[in-house]
């Protein structure tokens, strides 16, 4: 079973701050002197819950639900609870599955926000919902909106106090009966809108009659063209389906020519293009490019000519300088040997040293040059020396010293020769390269030429199309408007012919036949007024058809009438089986209650039928009033539940005659007894025991216990003996603060404290 596990009231009403109330025991109490809060607790239970009466919440406005203040704590600007059931076996589910809250949790909690404009706001685990979904929530826990899951102390002395009637409602609200009266309400209603459609139809089908028939002799005037316009039709569909087949595949043929001659055209601009600025290119690299590069390589090579030019005569000089040197040494051999000093041969050779290595260093052959003349001229004027000294004279390392030089001077013109063969090479292929552009250049222009006579074949192709395709625009222009009068004259379903294909090659010396039968056929048909003969053809046919429709229409909505009879007179029948069952259910635990409250005695309710009142009923009261049934509203009479008791040792019978305590706990057995036919989770009782004894409060006490093993209890009451049926005790006392306090304790606590 369902178990209601808390309550918390925030900023509600006298409760400024947070209070929560725990509700695991079958019996909680609520207790606390008069304005504490006490009955505040019951209005949360019946806010969270969903009710909409600002009068039942004892406020008229949002705002007066709301904290005000106090000396001690400043004033809310909304209030809120929120209640939480046990959802261990998952017995919550929604009748529709698109709210997108869920419910697989062991808690469900409901929570219910006002603010001081009145706005509420609604909340399931959490996310925000309607207070449709809230009731369809505790709809499947058998909590329903009716509010009989909460009994106050003027609800008990309410069932009492009204009429047979109302207590019928209030029993067939309890039972869950009421559903059946808004489907009946809404049967009958369906009932009345069908027969009103029916008499419409039957109005509708009278006024069409005369018209109908005047269209029928129309018919027999346009009857002869109908021959001629079935050929007609045949010649259309044959002649529309190939002249459309024509059309498109011609259309085709000449996009497809367009496409290519296009490409064509774009694709030659494009080379065109490309091989003129080729040639531009061509002509400006032959006339600069190739002699400019050749120019520089020629400027090059003969720099390089001067030089190898230069060191030559060099060498040459060197060359007599060694035959110079060996005469010397040949004449010297015959002659005594000369001395010279350490120091003067030392001073000659590093002399000469010196100036060689100045000449190996430098690439200005000028310079070279001069420094070999140096040479020479030092040499010689050391060999005219050497005559008059009398000392000898080294000529074998003169002769390498010189030797030497020549080798480097040899070498220099090596690398010289190889430079002059490189830039000559490079001379040469700088003059194929240029050969070769001008054969390019030649082949390009001749290319060039080719392409600009492509174009233009292809430009003048462009022009042959243009004239084709104006040919084909005036076909398919007479195509549309033979189709547009086709479609005048025979339907518009004329239309759908031009979009059959016809295979095969397409003959048009066949299609101007064709054409010229059909216009033959148009004009007999003008003749015998047959081009406003499909207007009254379809409007027969559309008349023949209005009139067979409205004749189903009547069918099919007598047959509505039935069903919606049928139905009413099921719902009635599942109405009374339902309400007399729960009638004798109901029974059944009132008299066990009765019996327990009174020990003894009998208690039952009876179904009496009772005159109507004939009144004056106001619009509102008509659309609240309940379905009664045929028969008793043709007779004035109307079903109403009357209370019969009998107390033990009293002939007591009639209610009026109760006291005040007889007729407390004669109220509060049928409310028990009404709660136990269709057994909520919980049950809010709020000083339902307020007139009781202390003898018929044991009693009460009782009950309680009874009920306790099928619903969950929570009371509100200053009776002691119903204190002691509880598990757990709440006070509600207000603080200096001048809000709402709880206080909680267990009943064996209490006792423990007490003693």
């Amino acid at each position: 079973m369902m178990t209601l596990k808390s309550i918390e009231l925030s900023s509600f009403k006298s409760f400024g701050k947070k209070s929560l109330i725990s509700l695991t025991s079958p019996v909680t109490c609520v207790v606390g002197p008069n304005g504490s809060g006490k009955s505040n607790i019951v209005e949360a239970f019946r806010f969270v819950l969903g009710e909409q009466s600002m009068k039942s919440l004892r406020g008229k406005g949002g705002i007066d639900l709301i904290f005000k203040g106090s000396k001690g704590l400043a004033s809310a600007n909304r209030a809120q609870v929120a209640i939480i059931f046990d959802n261990s076996q998952k017995i919550f589910s929604f009748t529709n599955s698109g709210i997108g809250v869920s419910l697989d949790y062991d808690e469900v909690t409901i929570g219910r926000e006002v603010y001081a404009d009145g706005a509420n706001k609604y909340s399931i685990n959490g996310t925000e919902v309607r207070l449709k979904d809230v009731v369809d929530l505790l709809a499947s826990v058998n909590v329903g909106s009716s509010g009989h899951h909460i009994i106050s102390q003027g609800e008990a002395d309410r069932v009492l106090n009204s009429s047979n009637k109302d207590r019928r409602i209030m029993i067939e609200d309890a039972l869950g009966l009421k559903v059946y009266q808004y489907r009946i309400q809404e049967s009958l209603r369906k009932l009345d809108k069908t027969l009103l459609n029916m008499k419409e139809v039957q109005a509708l089908r009278r006024e069409i009659a005369p018209h109908l028939l005047f269209l029928k002799k129309q018919v027999q005037v346009v009857e002869k063209a109908v021959s001629m316009k079935e050929d007609l039709r045949g010649l259309y569909k044959t002649y529309f389906s190939t002249e459309n087949t024509y059309l498109e595949n011609q259309t085709k043929i000449i996009t497809h020519k367009k496409r290519i001659l296009d490409e064509a055209v774009l694709s030659l601009e494009d080379r065109i293009n490309k091989l003129k600025e080729f040639s531009v290119k061509g002509d400006d690299n032959s006339n600069n490019q190739y002699d400019s590069r050749i120019k520089e390589h020629e400027h090059k090579l003969s720099e390089v000519r001067a030089g190898r030019d230069e060191l030559t005569r060099a060498l040459g000089r060197i060359e007599g300088v060694i035959e110079s040197i060996e005469r010397e040494m040949r004449k010297v051999s015959d002659v005594k040997e000369v001395m010279i000093p350490e120091s003067k041969w030392r001073e000659i050779v590093d002399g000469l040293k010196q100036k060689i290595h100045d000449a190996l260093h430098l690439e200005d052959l000028p310079e070279v040059v001069k420094i070999l003349h140096s040479i020479r001229e030092h040499l010689e004027s050391i060999g005219s020396s050497l005559h008059h000294e009398s000392s000898g004279r080294d000529f074998d390392k003169e002769l390498e010293e010189i030797r030497s030089e020549r080798d480097i001077i040899l070498n220099k013109l090596e690398n010289i020769k190889i430079n002059e063969s490189s830039i000559l090479r490079d001379i040469a292929m700088i003059r194929k390269e240029e050969a070769d552009a001008q054969v390019a250049l030649r082949d390009s222009q001749r290319l060039l030429y080719e392409l600009m006579r492509e174009q233009n074949e292809a430009v003048s192709g462009q022009k042959s199309l243009i004239f084709e395709e104006e040919k084909l625009s005036l076909i398919k222009s007479n195509f549309e408007k033979e189709l547009a009068e086709g479609a005048v004259i025979i339907g518009r379903e004329v239309l759908s012919y031009a979009h059959e294909r016809v295979e095969g090659e397409i003959n048009r010396s066949s299609q101007e036949e064709i054409l010229r039968k059909i216009e033959r056929i148009k004009i007999k048909l003008e003749d015998n007024g047959g081009i406003n003969s499909s207007e009254v053809m379809r409007e027969y046919d559309e008349t023949v058809a209005r009139d067979s429709f409205l004749a189903k229409e009547i069918d099919d909505l007598g047959k509505s009438v039935e069903h919606c009879r049928l139905l009413i007179q099921e719902l009635k029948e599942t109405l009374d089986t339902e309400f007399k069952v729960g009638v004798e259910k109901i029974n059944k635990q009132f008299q066990e209650f009765f019996s327990t409250m009174f020990g003894g005695g009998s208690a039952f309710l009876s179904v009496v039928m009772d005159h109507k009142k004939s009144r004056k009923i106001s619009k509102e009261e008509m659309e609240e009033a309940e379905v009664e049934e045929d028969e008793q509203n043709e007779l004035g009479f109307e079903r109403g539940i009357e209370i019969n008791i009998t107390l033990p040792q009293k002939k007591v019978k009639d209610l009026h005659m109760l006291s005040g305590g007889e007729r407390s706990l004669t109220s509060i057995a049928l409310l028990f007894a009404i709660s136990q036919v269709n057994p909520p989770p919980f049950l809010v009782l709020d000083e339902t025991d307020a007139a009781l004894d202390e003898a018929n409060s044991r009693k009460y006490g009782n009950m309680l216990e009874s009920l306790s093993k099928y619903s969950q209890l929570i009371v509100v009451t200053h009776n002691r003996e119903t204190m002691s049926r509880a598990q757990v005790l709440y006070g509600v006392t207000m603080d200096a603060s001048g809000a709402s306090k709880l206080l909680s304790i267990a009943l064996v606590d209490a006792t423990t404290y007490a003693k």
